[in-house]
Order: C-alpha cells, then structure tokens, then sequence
C-alpha cells in the first residue's frame, strides 16, 4: 500500500495556511496542501520533514511536525498522514513543483471547484481548530 503525505503549515501567528496551486494533475488548477510520496524504507515523519523541505525549502529548524490523523484508502490501495506545524518564525518558503501561496483561513475550504481533496482540507483545519490548544503546547509529545 502507497503512502503519501500531506503537510499543513501554518503561519507563526496562525492566520494563514501554505498552500500550492496544483501544475499537474491529480487536481491540476485547484488549491491544495503540500506533500508527496513516502519512499520505501522511510518513516512517516522522516519523509514528512523531507518533503517539506523539497517543496518550500522549510527546515526542521524552522517548524516542529506533529502526526494529526491519517486518510486510508483501500479501494485505490493507499493511506496519506496528515501532519500539521506552525512556523516558529517567517520563512521565505520557494518551490519550483507548484506554485506556493498564503491563503487567509476565511476561505471555504469545503468548495471543491477551488480546492484539492474531496473537503478533506476543511476537515482537516477544523479538527486543528478544535484541537490547537493541544496540538501546540510546548510540551507536547508526538
């Protein structure tokens, strides 16, 4: 079964969230999270911190990674980990695979004419939501 990632990160004062504009497909001209591939051999969070880096140029030095929750898909023979951090400091974030923007988090995440992901990314932001208190706590432990 193929793993995949997908990489929410947030801004240091969590009003904005990464996004890329997709060039290929899947999902070519809509809005979506980054991430990729988990290559064979690798752990989830190694090829989170990995993929990271290659899309956006974001170090391990500029963002602690915390696993959210996970996407399994049998019928296509697939699972995607989601995984969420907050930048500690602004980053000039670049890649060359998609084209990488800020998006406003009063966007409706939900509309599929406009993003990736069936409504998984406006699961996935109001579960961080409910959740941030516990998710960036500086003692917390993945």
């Amino acid at each position: 079964m193929q793993g995949y990632n997908v990489l929410m990160i947030y801004n240091k004062d969590m009003d904005k969230l990464l996004m890329c504009k997709r060039l290929r497909n899947p999902y070519k001209g809509l809005s979506n999270l980054v991430g990729g591939k988990i290559e064979h051999g690798e752990t989830g969070i190694t090829a989170a911190y990995r993929e990271l880096f290659e899309e956006t140029g974001i170090s391990s030095k500029d963002i602690v990674l915390h696993h959210l929750m996970d996407f399994k898909y049998y019928v296509q023979k697939c699972y995607v980990e989601v995984y969420v951090g907050k930048l500690k400091h602004d980053v000039a974030v670049f890649g060359d695979e998609n084209e990488l923007y800020w998006s406003d988090l009063n966007e409706d995440f939900f509309d599929m004419s406009v993003f990736a992901g069936e409504g998984n990314i406006g699961h996935m932001i109001e579960q961080v939501k409910m959740a941030e208190g516990q998710i960036f706590t500086d003692h917390h432990d993945d």
